[in-house]
């Protein structure tokens, strides 16, 4: 059964330029249960390329590369807005892949996802989502 979005949350991050190019978001589905993953643009890939370069052009035992290395799940989108974001959602519930991009948001912090990593905390969730920034479209 695919469940339904009841709430979406989303924490704008703004690059040096004032601009949106990253984003948390935290999805609370219709069975309470809370997922949270990063949305990115291609600019925020882009400058973290440049920061992995600028910052391997300084060590002695690093050749310097371009590259950026993705710890988590992102979704990568066009540009950072609320319907954008929406309908990705919805998409990605459709094609029953939500699950493995978003991160279920447990009591548990030792509980670990199928990559290896820690889940979210409910303590994690709870404060983006009172601290969080709407992104208007």
């Amino acid at each position: 059964m695919i469940e339904m979005v009841k709430h979406v949350w989303i924490e704008a991050h703004a690059n040096d330029a004032g601009e949106s190019d990253a984003c948390d978001v935290i999805v609370e589905l219709e069975n309470r249960k809370i997922y949270t993953s990063l949305f990115t643009t291609i600019p925020y890939l882009q400058r973290q390329m440049e920061l992995s370069f600028a910052v391997s052009k300084q060590l002695p035992d690093a050749l310097p590369v371009r590259y950026a290395v993705q710890e988590t799940p992102h979704v990568v989108v066009e540009k950072i807005e609320r319907d954008t974001i929406e309908d990705t959602i919805d998409n990605l519930i459709a094609l029953d892949v939500f699950e493995s991009v978003f991160t279920l948001v447990t009591e548990d912090e030792t509980t670990r996802t199928n990559m290896g990593g820690k889940r979210a905390t409910t303590e994690v969730a709870a404060v983006v989502i009172s601290d969080v920034l709407v992104v208007d479209g």
